[in-house]
């Protein structure tokens, strides 16, 4: 039978190499001589700790205050100086002009960054009134082209006056155009639209001509039924009418109207009178979400 010898082999002995990390307390002894250990003095560890307070957070030196806490203060005590100046000293003229700038886009735009120092917006309406002299209300913000006009099946007693903007009106537009549409209709229910009564409509001034209120008194009226509210979405704008008794001359009246509406204030490209669905217009929209707005008549 072969036996298998099980004795050890024996390897050569090698020291062991010095222990990474010593003992503490030979280290702060100073019997450690490991080049590799790094030691700090008690000195060192108790200024470090000494530089952070209870949070962690490295102490400020000095007055105990940043710079920049310094400025944040100083920032802070100006802000509430002019908030009291605005409450107890501030010009009646200059919260006047504030307030209307709210409304108005014009001197809104004349006043800028000055809203809030009255002085600077003194001098800022001044400049403009030196620029623009007399004409500083004239603002002509319409359009140099004539607007295009056509009729569409019109039935004077139920039918849409339309107009198309060159654009999606401002507030300020829906005002400029309802209030013209409402002027329009008070005078035609008045009877103001009448051509059996023109007297003076091919007479001369010269020669101090004479009216006849009996026969102007006599005639049947003529007089405008009804109206509803002008309406718009996005660029297309619209007003149901009922001329009633009213003549056509009323027509010429509205177009005369608009025509220096468009030229001074507004562009219009097109009045179209008659026609039940114009542009993309959708019955029963009248979300301002999706660009609806009115004009209460």
């Amino acid at each position: 039978m072969n036996m298998v010898c099980c004795k050890p082999h024996h390897l050569p002995w090698k020291p062991l190499s010095p222990p990474l990390f010593p003992n503490l307390n030979d280290t702060i002894n100073g019997k450690n001589k490991h080049p590799m250990v790094l030691t700090m003095s008690s000195s060192s560890i108790a200024g470090s700790l000494s530089d952070e307070n209870e949070a962690g957070v490295p102490k400020g030196k000095g007055s105990g205050t940043t710079a920049r806490g310094r400025r944040l203060l100083k920032l802070r005590e100006e802000k509430r100086k002019r908030e009291y100046d605005r409450l107890h000293n501030y010009p009646a003229w200059a919260k006047v002009m504030e307030d209307a700038c709210k409304d108005d886009s014009e001197l809104r735009a004349v006043l800028g960054d000055s809203i809030g120092n009255p002085e600077l917006m003194r001098k800022r309406v001044e400049e403009r009134v030196r620029k623009k002299g007399r004409d500083f209300r004239k603002s002509k913000t319409g359009s140099v082209l004539a607007y295009k006009v056509s009729f569409r099946d019109f039935n004077p007693v139920d039918s849409y006056i339309w107009f198309e903007l060159y654009g999606s009106p401002s507030d300020r537009d829906v005002d400029l155009i309802g209030s013209v549409i409402q002027s329009w209709y008070v005078m035609g229910r008045l009877g103001a639209f009448n051509s059996s009564n023109l007297q003076l409509a091919n007479s001369s001034m010269e020669y101090n001509p004479l009216y006849d209120a009996d026969k102007g008194f006599k005639l049947m009226p003529s007089s405008f039924h009804d109206i509803g509210d002008v309406e718009f979405q996005d660029n297309w704008g619209r007003v149901w009418v009922d001329l009633g008794t009213s003549d056509f001359f009323a027509i010429d009246v509205l177009l005369n109207c608009l025509t220096v509406l468009s030229s001074e204030y507004l562009g219009i490209q097109q009045v179209v009178f008659g026609g039940r669905n114009m542009g993309d217009w959708e019955e029963g929209m009248t979300s301002p979400e999706y660009g609806y707005k009115y004009f209460k008549i």
